[in-house]
């Protein structure tokens, strides 16, 4: 099995939880929604499971704002890059990897604007071979097409095997296994949520995932 390691973006390399709670605090405070408010924003996104557009509809009827959603959508692509982090480990790691003959990609959806400024400011862009965002490719998580498009994008050959490490059961590890990867699910301590389909390694976050690919044996799958 070849050494590539493609990686998801939210809730994988960068904290999107604590982002989108600091965005949430920030855009209530801001418009002096109430105190309740930040709490009804973090609910409604449903961890970033809400489409949207949908989402900022709802926010624009439930607080009466003047702004059309388009226009709050376009706010909030514009600042999240801001507040998202990727953990100094992980970004280590990630070097450690490339260093060690490994091709590192990233696999995301959603709209290109907004996660190519998040892998640019937090610091991944410069850490990755390749990064594959479906709203700058037209192709989404979890069609194969946009994993075998990133391992091309690494220099490989999509056929060739790798891995693929995510917190989303359908996108990234579904579509991963679908794509002919194996696969980590970035879980924590939660349970798995995936039904009979299971990732073949749980991992409690990224930086654990990179260890584990760390201490394998090249290009040998890990058990």
């Amino acid at each position: 099995m070849q050494r590539l390691a493609l990686f998801d973006l939210d809730d994988t390399l960068v904290d999107r939880r604590l982002a989108f709670s600091a965005w949430a605090t920030e855009f209530a405070g801001e418009r002096r929604l109430g105190g309740e408010a930040a709490g009804w924003l973090i609910a409604a996104d449903r961890q970033g499971a809400a489409p949207r557009d949908q989402f900022f509809r709802e926010v624009r009827e439930r607080f009466g704002l003047a702004q059309a959603p388009e226009e709050l959508w376009a706010a909030y692509r514009a600042r999240m890059p801001e507040l998202v982090r990727c953990d100094p480990k992980v970004l280590d790691g990630l070097s450690q990897l490339r260093a060690s003959g490994w091709r590192v990609g990233i696999v995301s959806n959603g709209m290109a604007d907004n996660q190519l400024a998040k892998i640019e400011r937090s610091g991944l862009g410069e850490r990755v071979d390749a990064c594959c965002v479906s709203g700058d490719v037209g192709i989404r998580k979890p069609d194969v097409r946009i994993f075998e498009l990133a391992a091309e994008r690494c220099g490989l050959m999509p056929a060739g095997g790798g891995w693929m490490i995510g917190d989303n059961p359908e996108h990234d590890i579904a579509g991963g296994r679908a794509a002919g990867l194996r696969t980590m699910w970035v879980g924590g301590q939660d349970r798995w949520p995936g039904g009979g389909l299971r990732a073949d390694r749980t991992v409690v976050d990224a930086a654990a995932a990179i260890g584990l690919l760390l201490d394998g044996a090249p290009g040998a799958p890990l058990r």
